[in-house]
């Protein structure tokens, strides 16, 4: 796929499986792998299809937010998603190092697509399209995970230049889901469903294409808790494609989940913040008075993460962050 890049960030070791995975399929399909790491990677790391850099190297790259970026944080991935654009990517893939790939995940991707659409429904539960497990994606708001989902009837040509493809065996799900049900669960075959306007419903960074035109919607902000960092991006993202007319899509699953060691009750303790904020945050960003178009996208943004900031949900330090992010697109 050409002027296509896959992004990854992980501490792991060159004999990763599912990173020596990534990287073997990635050659076999033309895509150039970048893999950002952090202190805690190893001092030698050489994986062939795999662009990796260290975090001594991520100083050294002519960005500014590479100067200012938190170590040992997950938005250490922004620096890939940089370094992807300056090589001139138009479409950008990205996953984690326990996600692994089915073989239609390396299929062309195309921002043209043929699908359900939803739109003035408020909070909508994407996973009970594709499963009758009552299920829910991490972030959802809790308050309104018994509501019943709208029927999907209108089928549309739409342009969506966002698209979160679904995991299965362990999907994106909260703490509170993983202490309290079952898994594995895997999905159903749907046709693709897509969230247009006030129609609103989490994404992750599991397994998500970015057209070129959304590439400043991609950031991740670094000084929130960190179970919400992609969380809150794609509320925001949302919020912001709004302004620009574009679906958000949702597809079936192209990966499978093998899921790293996590301490549940740690994640527990970290979500609590979005348990009881994910509505309110919802509600605030939809009152804002946003400008409408792409060439918006960037004011918009830093409209966006200030109300979290005056909130106290986003530290007010995200700003010079933000700051040295949206002047590469300006």
């Amino acid at each position: 796929m050409e002027n296509t890049f896959l992004v990854v960030t992980s501490i792991a070791s060159d004999e990763h499986p599912i990173l020596k995975k990534l990287a073997n399929e990635a050659s076999q399909n033309n895509i150039p792998f970048i893999l950002i790491g952090d202190t805690k990677s190893p001092s030698k790391f050489s994986l062939e299809g795999c662009d990796f850099y260290s975090a001594e190297q991520q100083q050294n790259l002519d960005f500014e937010l590479a100067k200012i970026l938190p170590f040992k944080h997950y938005a250490r991935k922004n620096l890939g998603y940089l370094l992807a654009i300056s090589k001139g990517a138009d479409v950008i893939i990205e996953t984690d190092d326990d996600n692994i790939p089915f073989e239609d995940f390396w299929k062309k991707r195309e921002i043209n697509q043929h699908s359900y659409l939803l739109s003035e429904t408020g909070w909508t539960n994407i996973y009970r399209y594709f499963t009758d497990i009552n299920i829910w994606p991490r972030g959802f708001a809790l308050d309104e995970i018994q509501k019943e989902n709208p029927p999907l009837t209108e089928l549309k040509d739409i342009r969506c230049p966002i698209q979160q493809g679904l995991a299965d065996e362990n999907p994106d799900v909260d703490a509170l889901y993983r202490l309290v049900f079952p898994l594995p669960v895997s999905f159903n075959k749907n046709t693709n469903v897509a969230f247009g306007k006030n129609t609103v419903c989490p994404f992750n960074s599991q397994n998500t294409t970015w057209f070129k035109e959304a590439f400043p919607l991609m950031y991740l902000p670094s000084y929130c808790s960190f179970r919400m960092t992609d969380i809150w991006r794609s509320f925001i993202a949302q919020r912001i494609a709004w302004t620009c007319g574009w679906p958000i899509l949702f597809h079936n699953s192209t990966v499978w989940q093998v899921r790293n060691d996590h301490n549940l009750m740690k994640d527990f303790s970290d979500e609590i913040i979005g348990y009881t904020n994910n509505n309110l945050i919802i509600k605030i960003l939809s009152e804002l008075n946003l400008k409408e178009g792409k060439e918006n996208i960037s004011s918009n943004l830093i409209l966006c993460y200030q109300k979290l900031i005056d909130l106290g949900l986003v530290g007010k330090e995200e700003l010079e962050l933000l700051k040295a992010w949206v002047q590469i697109f300006n």
